[in-house]
């Protein structure tokens, strides 16, 4: 069998593509909108390590299914570029003195040598670079968008902060509480952000879920984190404070009569005030705000944790019975969830229960899994009712004792456990709806029905009212670093935040020689005197500029968009365009953007929907994630594990074809799959075979094709053509493979049996197909070839093998027409002397048969 020469073959026909401009896309109006295609990757981050094997498993598999949609008669919009802002070329800067934008520069023209290795039908002409000024004008533009409809606001936020490296740190540098760059324990810091309010669109981000055509898990990862949930806002008065309230929101407003404590997130502004009230307390919440602030908000949550606390020494009044309850501050509250407060309620809540276990705190139930009265009920009647107005506090809070924060806390001296008088403590928490208890007059209602009831009596009162709430945050959008689009923003004495004018865009990074962190945990630009200092576009009076840049996200917000037009220097794209193309018709890429990048790109969209820019709101009508190639050992490749495959030495070893192929003939696209270098060994031998084949003599007399290659020919279209369609490529491999070796009985080749093979195989394997399609007499390309077509009368078999199962195990089987009916198919399955040794003695119940396939035999 003769070798293929991909070394030689391979670089020819990727020539003749970017000399001939073969798959540059243009807005044809003679294509009708059903006959266009936008398949988009998620375009890749241009690390100093290149491409991994992972990057070509999607590129791969969305350049076969563009290649058959072209030969299909669809205009087809497949573009690349590069998500070219971020951390690393910045760290890089900080060790080498290299200018990021050189980095950068070197490490996408790395990237894009790579992939044009692959001979990936790209529309290179519109490649987009998110570093370049004249993509981040654009990107500088849609904020200003935002700022105008006031949906990014200025606030002071936390960030996680290194000590050592003296800069703020993105929540990607912060690994296990640890700044990746030194090792140093990271810390939590105060400081002047830019937020983008996407909670404004919560409801809208939602909703859309449900018309796209997207994983569920993702959907779901989507739901979970904006977190829809309907419940109350519920005020509680603060004892000795008349002019201060505490306002909390529950999705169980039915436990109120159950709220034992209160608990304040450490940044929670009401903190301060009330220790000022309590001096006795104010040591020991001072130590607790600034052990706290040194916690990652993951290392505050984490469940396995031993739960941490002060009591602050005040109380707040529960607005259903009127009872004291004390106040205090745990870091397992954050800030940045519903009000940064809760009530606690720790008969019905883990965390709570926790909580209360560790400081000796009372627990009251208040929901039971039986109704009072009725015969489950163990006590014959009611359980004891909470005395009114008992407050709900240990003796020792009442005398202003002050818990431990340390190790033990349940050792602190003087907590009592007892309940209020005459109540009992449940045993367990639980968490399930059943029926109110010790709930004063809303005692016996089932859950739904308290929780309507207890909010209508608040909302009477004025102390409550139904509120729909979202886990959702507001979108923390400036970093303290320099390799960024800067925030056209400057800020001026006397007009205030004041944003510039659409004629100043782009604003510029300044060229700088050191890009050292400022030490106080903003921006370098901070310490680009020159560049700060400037004129207000409002008063013309002195200014200085916004010195926080935009995040990574930023920029791949919105990419899709700039393929459409990325030329235009008016707009960030034509309406034309945006209407020819959009929206995404398939989307490809991993698991690990399903919320982040996925969430932001559709809050960024709905905004220029809502501006009237794009005819969609949203950006990607269908996702597909592909699986993850794992090491051999099964594990995800690392440098540190050893398992790394590099695609440019496998392409060096086999060729781009053999590893184009491989990849999708390893298994289902979405499925995480272990690299097997034998498998590529194997797939190579395959097209070694259909080179082989290549040089043998064609012949053109349609008389010369066996019928039983017609036949082979027309099902292999039919399975090639399914299968590419809905992306499952290793069948339609596998279909291919066995047609190839039919061919290969063959001295000669029938022209007809050849060249729609031909085709088919230049979808997968385009630089082998592109040279069999020239051997075989045709000038031009063959990725310019109509799709083959199949005759259903051929492709049908006429006779079928039908499996025959008892009680579901395959005891025979037997060939019959195809088409045959139920009732011939049955018959003939329980006549089978196989199948009659299993049946003697019993009853047959039933028969399941599947026409053409399966006849299931159930006995008694």
């Amino acid at each position: 069998m003769a070798k293929y020469p991909f070394e030689t073959i391979e670089p020819k026909w990727q020539r003749y593509w970017e000399e001939h401009k073969t798959f540059c896309a243009a807005e044809d109006p003679a294509f009708p909108k059903e006959r266009r295609r936008y398949v988009l990757d998620m375009f890749p981050y241009p690390s100093s390590q290149g491409l991994h094997v992972g990057h070509p498993e999607g590129y791969t598999a969305t350049d076969i299914y563009c290649r058959y949609l072209r030969a299909s008669g669809y205009n087809v919009l497949h573009p690349m570029g590069f998500d070219a802002f971020g951390l690393p070329a910045e760290n890089y800067a900080i060790k080498t003195g290299t200018h990021p934008a050189v980095t950068t520069a070197a490490n996408i023209n790395k990237f894009r040598e790579q992939i044009k290795s692959f001979g990936f039908s790209y529309d290179w002409d519109r490649e987009v670079d998110t570093s370049g000024e004249a993509y981040y004008r654009w990107t500088q533009w849609i904020f200003l968008k935002l700022f105008e409809r006031g949906l990014a606001y200025e606030a002071d936020s936390p960030i996680n902060f290194c000590p050592s490296c003296k800069t703020g740190l993105a929540n990607e540098e912060v690994k296990d509480g640890l700044c990746e760059r030194c090792g140093t324990k990271v810390t939590r810091k105060r400081i002047r952000q830019w937020i983008l309010k996407i909670t404004a669109y919560a409801e809208q981000l939602l909703a859309g879920l449900d018309g796209l055509d997207w994983p569920e898990p993702v959907k779901l990862m989507q739901r979970n984190w904006i977190g829809r949930s309907e419940g109350a806002n519920v005020i509680f008065a603060l004892d000795g404070h008349p002019t201060e309230q505490l306002e909390i929101y529950t999705t169980r407003p039915d436990t109120l009569f159950g709220a034992t404590y209160m608990v304040l997130a450490p940044e929670h502004p009401l903190v301060a005030a009330l220790i000022r009230e309590a001096p006795a307390q104010e040591a020991a919440v001072s130590a607790y705000l600034e052990a706290a602030a040194k916690k990652s908000d993951l290392e505050r949550t984490d469940l396995a944790k031993e739960k941490t606390g002060v009591f602050t020494g005040a109380y707040a009044v529960n607005p259903v019975n009127g009872e004291k309850v004390p106040i205090w501050v745990a870091d397992y509250v954050l800030s940045s969830y519903g009000t940064g407060a809760i009530m606690a309620v720790p008969a019905h809540d883990e965390r709570d229960w926790e909580f209360a276990q560790t400081f000796n705190l009372p627990i009251r139930q208040v929901v039971s899994s039986v109704q009072e009265g009725s015969p489950e009920d163990p006590k014959g009647g009611s359980l004891p009712l909470a005395p009114d107005r008992t407050p709900v506090v240990p003796p020792s809070a009442r005398s202003s004792a002050t818990p431990s924060t340390g190790a033990s806390p349940r050792n602190a001296p003087g907590l009592d456990p007892a309940a209020p008088a005459g109540e009992e403590s449940p045993r367990e928490v639980t968490t399930a709806y059943g029926y109110a208890v010790n709930s004063g007059e809303f005692s016996g209602l089932p859950t739904d029905e308290a929780k309507e009831k207890i909010t209508a009596f608040l909302e009477a009162k004025g102390l409550g009212k139904r509120t729909v709430n979202y886990k959702l945050r507001d979108w923390v959008f400036s970093r303290q670093r320099y390799w960024g689009e800067p925030i056209p923003l400057v800020h001026c004495e006397k007009c205030g935040v004041v944003p510039l004018p659409e004629s100043a865009l782009p604003l510029k990074l300044p060229q700088v020689e050191s890009y050292e962190p400022s030490g106080t945990g903003e921006s370098p630009l901070a310490k680009i005197e020159s560049w700060i200092n400037t004129t207000c576009p409002k008063c013309g009076g002195p200014a200085k500029r916004e010195t926080n840049t935009m995040p990574q996200w930023a920029g791949s917000c919105w990419y899709y968009l700039r393929y459409l037009d990325p030329h235009n220097d008016t707009a960030f794209a034509s309406r034309e365009k945006i209407d020819y193309w959009a929206p995404v018709d398939l989307y490809v890429g991993g698991t690990e953007h399903a919320v982040l990048h996925l969430l932001y790109s559709r809050f960024w969209h709905k905004v220029l929907y809502d501006l009237g820019v794009v005819n969609t709101d949203e950006p990607f009508q269908r996702l597909v994630n592909q699986g993850m190639i794992l090491g051999a050992d099964n594990q995800k490749m690392s440098k540190s594990r050893g398992n790394v495959i590099n695609p440019d030495d496998m392409i060096r070893q086999y060729g781009a074809d053999a590893v184009r192929v491989y990849e999708m003939f390893m298994g289902p696209l979405e499925v995480s799959k272990p690299w097997n270098t034998a498998g590529l060994v194997g797939v190579s031998r395959f097209l070694e075979r259909c080179w082989d084949l290549g040089d043998r003599e064609l012949a053109a007399v349609a008389e010369a094709t066996p019928a039983a290659l017609d036949k082979a020919l027309h099902k292999t279209i039919k399975k090639v053509t399914n299968d590419t369609a809905t992306l499952n490529f290793n069948t339609a491999i596998s279909a291919m493979m066995v047609y190839s070796s039919l061919l290969a009985k063959l001295p000669a080749l029938p022209r007809v049996l050849w060249e729609p093979f031909v085709v088919m195989l230049a979808a997968y394997a385009p630089h082998l197909g592109e040279e069999l399609w020239e051997k075989a007499g045709h000038g031009g390309t063959v990725s310019q070839a109509p799709w083959p077509t199949w005759d259903e009368t051929l492709a049908t078999d006429d006779e079928v093998t039908v499996v025959v199962q008892v009680q579901g195990k395959v005891r025979d089987k037997f060939t019959a027409p195809a088409g045959t009916d139920k009732a011939a198919l049955e018959k003939t399955a329980l006549a089978l002397p196989g199948v009659q040794k299993w049946l003697e003695g019993k009853t047959v119940a039933k028969v399941i048969t599947v026409p053409d396939k399966l006849v299931n035999i159930v006995v008694r």
